[in-house]
This record gives C-alpha cells, structure tokens and sequence, in this order.
C-alpha cells in the first residue's frame, strides 16, 4: 500500500513520457496531491476542470441507465495524452489520478497498465 505522494513519485518515476500527476476529488473539484506540471501547465486547474469532464461522464451513464464502471477517460491533445483514472474502493471513492503524457514519448497502452497497478497499490 502506498500513500498518495509516493503514489504520485512513482507515477512520474515509472511512466515514460509522463509530465504531471495529481489525485484529486472530484466532488469538490480538489487536488489532494500533484507533482510536475510547469509554470504555463497548472495541474491545480487542470484537475479541477478535468472534474467537470469526470461529472458529465457519470451523470450521461446515468441518464443512459448504463451499468459499467468506468475505468478511465483518455483525452487526446495535438502534443499530449490526459489520462483520468477513477480510484476503485479502500476509501477511494469520489476520487480520481489524472496523468499528463507527452505523445511524443509516452506509451499510451502501457500507461494506462501503469497507472491501473499504482491505483490499485495506492490506499486513501
């Protein structure tokens, strides 16, 4: 089990092309935690505008009487990967990792890998 600033090391540490990592809330719209990032890349107001994307998921699947879970939610930029990823239970509910790739370095198949085996480690 890994606590959310170890959690978020590893996840710069261990994903090629990765430039930024924050856990957030999405019921309120909170970074608990980011790491990387940079002065003309706020991860502060990416994550809470990234709630909004993650509420309009949930609230389209209930209106669609759709029963899956998500798993993750991909955007994809000209130069970038933001990857969304809901934390799945101890405690983790309402929470989500969102990661920053660089398309031009990152692995999109083994991100997505990475970053489900950091959430699965990771305890709230």
């Amino acid at each position: 089990m890994t606590n959310t600033e170890t959690a978020l090391k590893e996840t710069l540490a261990s994903i090629e092309g990765a430039t930024g990592a924050a856990l957030v809330d999405y019921t309120t719209g909170m970074a608990l935690g980011t790491i990387g990032g940079s002065k003309s890349f706020d991860l502060t107001v990416a994550a809470a505008g990234n709630t909004d994307v993650v509420r309009a998921k949930i609230r389209t699947m209930e209106h669609l009487g759709l029963k899956g879970e998500i798993e993750d939610i991909l955007i994809t930029l000209s130069d970038q990967y933001h990857l969304i990823r809901l934390i799945k239970g101890r405690g983790g509910n309402g929470l989500f990792l969102y990661l920053v790739l660089d398309a031009k370095r990152a692995n999109l198949a083994m991100a997505r890998h990475q970053l489900k085996k950091i959430e699965s480690d990771l305890e709230v």
